[in-house]
C-alpha cells in the first residue's frame, strides 16, 4: 500500500499569529517544505532546523517556478518517503493552485491533505476594521482574480458589476493592481462611480499600506499612492465603514 503523502498548508496572509494550530504542527513536522514566494520568513522559521526548504516562488508579473516542475518535485519527495509540506500564502484553495496540485498528486497515487489558511482578502478588510458582509450593505461576497492566464479572456467584469449592483455584493479582487484601469472601466458599466473602494497592500504585515477611494478614481489613486503587488482591491458599500472606524479606533481594537 502506498503511504506517500503531501500536505498543502495555507500560511495565511503573512502574520505568523494568524496560522492555525494544525498548520503550525504540519510545518514543524515536515522534512521538506516547498515554499511560495509570498510566505513570510517568520512562518518559514517554524520549520525544523533539519528540514529542507525549497523556494518555488510564484508571483504575478515576475519570473516564476513552472507549475509542472513544482508538482514533479513534490511527487519525487513524497515517493522518497519525505514528510512533504507545500506551503502556500493565504489559502491553498483560493487562487493558490491547490486544486491543480491535488489532482496531479492524486492521479500519481499520492495521498493529499489540505489545511486551510486565512485568505488575504479577508485579512485585509479585517485589519481595517470593516467586514466583507453586512446586513445593511452587502448580502454576499465574491472572490475574483484580476489576472487571466494566457489565452483566457478572464473575468466578465461587466456582468459581474451588474450582478454585484443588483445583489448587493462585495467584490474582492486578487492580482488586480496591474489591470486596475481596465477593471475600473468595465465595472463602471454596472456600478456607480461613487462606489467605495479600498486597496490593501501586504495585508496583516508590518509593511501593510492601504488607500480608501472610489471606483471612479481607482486607477488614478493606485498610481498616486504607489501601491503595488501583492494587493487586494475591495469594492463595495462595506468600505464606507472605514470612515467610522477611523473616527472610533477603540472599537477596532476591542472587536
Amino acid at each position: 500500500m502506498n503511504h506517500s503523502k503531501v500536505t498543502l498548508v495555507g500560511a495565511g496572509p503573512g502574520d505568523p499569529e494568524l496560522l492555525t494550530l494544525k498548520a503550525l504542527k504540519a510545518i514543524q513536522q515536515a522534512t521538506v517544505l516547498f515554499v511560495d514566494d509570498l510566505v513570510s520568513a517568520d512562518i518559514v522559521a517554524f520549520a525544523s532546523s533539519k528540514a529542507r526548504i525549497v523556494y518555488v516562488g510564484k508571483r504575478g508579473g515576475c519570473k516564476s517556478t513552472p507549475q509542472a516542475f513544482i508538482e514533479k518535485l513534490m511527487l519525487m519527495a513524497a515517493k522518497e518517503g519525505e514528510t512533504v509540506v507545500r506551503l502556500k500564502g493565504g489559502d491553498p484553495f483560493i487562487f493558490g493552485r491547490g486544486g491543480e496540485e491535488v489532482e496531479h498528486l492524486k492521479a500519481a497515487g499520492i495521498q493529499v491533505e489540505v489545511i486551510n489558511g486565512i485568505t488575504a482578502g479577508l485579512a485585509a478588510v479585517t485589519s481595517l476594521g470593516v467586514p466583507l458582509t453586512h446586513r445593511q450593505h452587502a448580502h454576499g461576497v465574491v472572490f475574483v482574480t484580476g489576472h487571466a492566464k494566457p489565452g483566457d479572456t478572464g473575468t466578465d467584469w461587466r456582468a459581474l458589476a451588474a450582478t454585484a449592483h443588483s445583489a448587493r455584493l462585495t467584490l474582492v479582487i486578487y492580482m488586480g493592481v496591474s489591470g486596475a484601469e481596465r477593471i475600473q472601466d468595465e465595472l463602471l458599466s454596472g456600478l456607480p462611480a461613487a462606489t467605495p473602494v479600498a486597496v490593501i497592500q501586504n495585508a496583516s504585515l508590518p509593511a501593510q499600506r492601504h488607500i480608501r477611494t472610489t471606483l471612479g478614481r481607482l486607477a488614478t489613486d493606485i498610481h498616486l499612492s504607489g501601491l503595488a503587488s501583492p494587493s487586494v482591491i475591495v469594492v463595495g458599500d462595506v468600505i464606507s465603514g472605514l470612515a467610522q472606524a477611523a473616527e472610533h479606533p477603540e472599537a477596532r481594537r476591542t472587536a
